[in-house]
């Protein structure tokens, strides 16, 4: 019964606008830090450039375990909630499910929350990324089982429906910064754009296969330092394609989006992801500044 709501609210959505939520993974820390950077200039330099293009309520996806190696970057999550964005748990040490069991998944949503509890106040941080976007869907018993859990405990899950390979830009960058190679920051800068336009993109001609629309994107990003240094640029690009920017909690009410975001819901299928990170430009993008 619930297939068939879920099929028939699918086909009567109105076409809308594309609109994306911008989200962000591996708060407080993520990848190696360029020279006379610290993990709270960076959060700063996000906060900002995402405030003042007007993008709402970013949620942060927070694991705990860099913590003891970075004590410092707790600072970040205060500077996140400071800046009047939410946070949401990302599992205390960033492991895959495919590659832990069930007892070992609950403590690691557990152990986050302690840190969430008292930086949200009040607020809706009942929002859970599984770390790699792994949710068992190579072993459904354990998929249903962590998907019950969720429920149970009042989560919806933070899906991704469009990311462009992000991540792999910001350990290159650190080591271009350190050569003072300008050059290959450079090369940096047009490939990070370049495959972000051809996600936005990919994304649309899949969505539109899919749904005959374009359904709210829910764009995984991570808190680095090439990612800092690229938010006006990012931003801009994304409101020069039309989109409009919207929160987490509104991107999850179309119906394409809620069988990816209810874990009380039949799962979907993961979303083909709009990622335009090619091999061939990862390979060369990793290899810059070695």
């Amino acid at each position: 019964m619930r297939e068939l709501i879920l099929a028939a609210a699918l086909i009567a959505a109105p076409a809308t606008a594309r609109e994306i939520a911008f989200t962000f993974d591996d708060l407080p820390s993520h990848s190696a830090l360029p020279p006379g950077t610290t993990r709270l200039q960076i959060a700063r330099d996000v906060t900002a450039a995402l405030k003042a293009a007007g993008v709402p309520a970013v949620y942060g996806f927070v694991n705990g375990y860099q913590l003891a190696a970075e004590p410092e970057s707790e600072a970040v999550l205060s500077a996140w909630r400071d800046a009047g964005f939410p946070l949401g748990n990302h599992g205390w040490a960033h492991q895959s499910l495919d590659k832990v069991d069930e007892a070992v998944f609950e403590k690691d949503v557990e152990k986050t929350e302690g840190l969430l509890k008292p930086l949200m106040d009040g607020k809706d941080w009942r929002w859970y990324r599984f770390p790699f976007l792994d949710e068992a869907a190579g072993d459904p018993a354990k998929r249903a089982t962590s998907r019950a859990y969720l429920a149970a405990h009042g989560y919806r899950i933070a899906a991704v429906t469009a990311s462009f390979g992000d991540y792999a830009f910001n350990e290159p960058y650190a080591r271009c910064v350190a050569k003072g190679d300008k050059a290959a920051i450079a090369d940096l800068e047009k490939s990070y754009l370049q495959a972000a336009a051809d996600s936005i993109r990919l994304s649309e001609t899949t969505q539109k296969a899919q749904f005959g629309r374009t359904p709210p994107d829910i764009l995984l990003m991570h808190l680095g330092a090439f990612d800092a240094h690229m938010m006006p640029r990012l931003l801009a690009l994304y409101r020069d394609h039309g989109f409009r920017f919207v929160t987490l909690d509104q991107a999850a009410k179309d119906p394409a989006n809620l069988g990816l975001v209810d874990p009380r819901l039949p799962p979907l299928p993961a979303r083909t992801l709009g990622n335009a990170a090619s091999g061939e430009m990862l390979q060369r993008i990793g290899g810059l500044c070695r």
